[in-house]
C-alpha cells in the first residue's frame, strides 16, 4: 500500500504540469462547492440568529384562542384561564435544557404614556426578577426592581433604551415621573439587552422578518400591573433555553404543562402555545436553500468533467508505461497488483486536487465573505465529504485505465516500442 502510494506521487511529481491540469477540473469543482456550502451554511446561521435571537433564546408561550394569541389589547380576560402559580414556574423551570423561566404581562401598543409633551408609542410589560435575566437584558444605569418593588406593589419602572430616547431625548430619565395610563410612575433605571445580532437587511422582506419596528419597551413589577389595568390577566411564560436549536423542544414541553394546569374551564379553543421562530427560521432557509442547489448541481459538473479528465489522463499514461507493465508481469507482478497499482495513482491524483479544491473554496468563501459582505461559515462535514468524494472519483474513473493495464498481454506489452 506504502509503496503504490510512493509510486503514485513519483508519477504526479514527475508529469507537474500534466497533473495540475488534470486536477484543474477536481479542484474547480470542489472549491465551487466549498465555496457555496459555505454561503448556504452561513446564510442559515444568519436567518437562525435574525430570527430566533442567538445569545438570549428566549422562547414565550402564551394563551391561544382558536390558535391564535390572546390578544389583551383588544379583549377582556378569558374565563377559565388561573393564574400561573411559583409552583408551576418552577416545574417550567425543571424542563431539560431550560436555564431560566420568567412570567409577564404585555401590552403591544401602549400608547397613554406620557413625560411632559413627549409620548410613548412602544410596548409595555409586567415583568418579575427572572424577565431581565431570561432575556439577556443589562442594566445600563440606575437600579433593578428590587423585592419590596413587587411585593409592595410599587409605581416604579425600568425604560430601555428606544423608550428612554423618545421619553427624553437625551435627558437623564432616572427620578424622573412619567404617566402610564394615568397612574405617575417614578423611573429607576435603563436597560439594554447585553446580546445584539447584527442583523442583514438586504431586502424589504428582509427589512418586514427581522427588523425591530417597536418603539422601546417600558417594564413594571408585575404585581403592579393591576394597579394599572384594573384586573387581573392570564400570564405569558418566557423560557430561556441553553441553545437556539432547543427552544422548539423547550416550548412544546412548556405549553403541554401550562395548557394542563391552568386551564380548568370547558372552551376547547384556549390553550398554551409557543411561538415557533425555528419553523419560521426552517420555512426562511429552506427558500435559500433551494436556489443553491441548483449551483451546486452546476457545480458538480465540472467534477463530472474532472473525473473524465481523470480517465483521458490515466489511459495516456497506461500507453506510456506499456512496457513497464509488461515487465513487471513477466517477472511476477499479479493483476491484482497492476490494478491496485493504477487505481492508487488515480485516487492521488484527485485527492490532491481536492485538497487544493477544498483550501480554495475556503479562500473564496472568505473572499465573498468580505467583499460583498455574504455570512459564510465554512462546514467541516462538507470538508471532509469533499475530500471522500474526490478519492471516489479518481477510483470510478481511473477503473477502466486500471482494468486495461492490468489485462495486457506481457510479451505483447514487452514488444510495444
Amino acid at each position: 500500500m506504502i509503496e503504490s502510494v510512493s509510486l503514485a506521487f513519483q508519477g504526479v511529481w514527475s508529469h507537474k504540469l500534466r497533473s495540475f491540469l488534470t486536477m484543474l477540473g477536481i479542484i474547480i469543482g470542489i472549491a465551487s462547492i466549498i465555496t457555496i456550502v459555505s454561503t448556504i451554511k452561513g446564510t442559515n446561521e444568519q436567518i437562525k440568529e435574525n430570527l430566533v435571537g442567538a445569545g438570549s433564546n428566549a422562547v414565550v408561550v402564551q394563551l391561544n384562542k382558536d390558535n391564535y394569541p390572546y390578544d389583551m389589547d383588544y379583549s377582556s380576560p378569558p374565563d377559565g384561564v388561573v393564574p400561573v402559580t411559583e409552583e408551576t414556574r418552577l416545574e417550567l423551570a425543571e424542563i431539560d435544557r431550560v436555564e431560566d423561566v420568567s412570567l409577564f404581562l404585555r401590552r403591544r401598543y401602549a400608547n397613554n404614556v406620557y413625560y411632559g409633551n413627549n409620548t410613548f408609542n412602544g410596548q409595555l410589560y409586567g415583568a418579575d426578577e427572572h424577565y431581565f435575566n431570561v432575556y439577556g437584558y443589562n442594566l445600563s444605569y440606575g437600579r433593578d426592581f428590587l423585592e419590596e418593588d413587587f411585593r409592595l406593589a410599587k409605581k416604579v419602572c425600568i425604560l430601555d433604551t428606544k423608550a428612554c430616547s423618545a421619553l427624553f431625548a437625551g435627558d437623564y430619565p432616572v427620578g424622573s415621573t412619567i404617566e402610564i395610563m394615568g397612574e405617575s410612575f417614578t423611573v429607576i433605571g435603563v436597560v439594554e439587552k447585553s446580546t445584539k445580532v447584527d442583523l442583514e437587511i438586504n431586502s424589504l422582506q428582509d427589512y418586514y422578518n427581522y427588523a425591530d419596528t417597536s418603539g422601546g419597551s417600558i417594564f413594571m413589577p408585575i404585581d403592579t400591573w393591576p394597579a394599572v389595568f384594573r384586573f387581573d390577566e392570564p400570564q405569558s411564560v418566557a423560557l430561556r433555553a441553553a441553545s437556539t436549536d432547543d427552544m422548539t423542544k423547550v416550548g412544546q414541553k412548556a405549553s403541554e404543562i401550562l395548557t394542563e394546569k391552568q386551564i380548568i374551564s370547558s372552551d376547547q379553543t384556549l390553550s398554551y402555545r409557543s411561538e415557533d421562530l425555528m419553523e419560521q427560521a426552517e420555512q426562511l432557509q429552506q427558500l435559500s436553500n433551494s436556489s443553491n442547489r441548483q449551483l451546486l448541481w452546476i457545480a458538480s459538473i465540472s467534477l463530472l468533467v474532472g473525473g473524465i479528465g481523470v480517465m483521458n489522463i490515466m489511459l495516456v499514461t497506461v500507453t506510456e508505461r506499456t512496457q513497464e507493465i509488461g515487465l513487471k508481469k513477466a517477472i511476477g507482478a499479479r493483476k491484482k497488483r497492476i490494478l491496485w497499482q493504477f487505481l492508487t495513482e488515480a485516487a492521488v491524483l484527485t485527492s490532491l486536487g481536492g485538497l487544493i479544491g477544498i483550501v480554495g473554496g475556503i479562500v473564496m468563501a472568505r473572499l465573498i465573505s468580505s467583499v460583498m459582505g455574504t455570512p459564510t461559515a465554512v462546514s467541516i462535514p462538507a470538508i471532509l465529504i469533499a475530500v471522500v468524494f474526490s478519492m471516489a472519483i479518481g477510483i470510478v474513473f481511473g477503473l477502466l485505465p486500471a482494468v486495461k493495464a492490468a489485462n495486457l498481454n506481457p510479451i505483447q506489452a514487452l514488444r510495444r516500442d
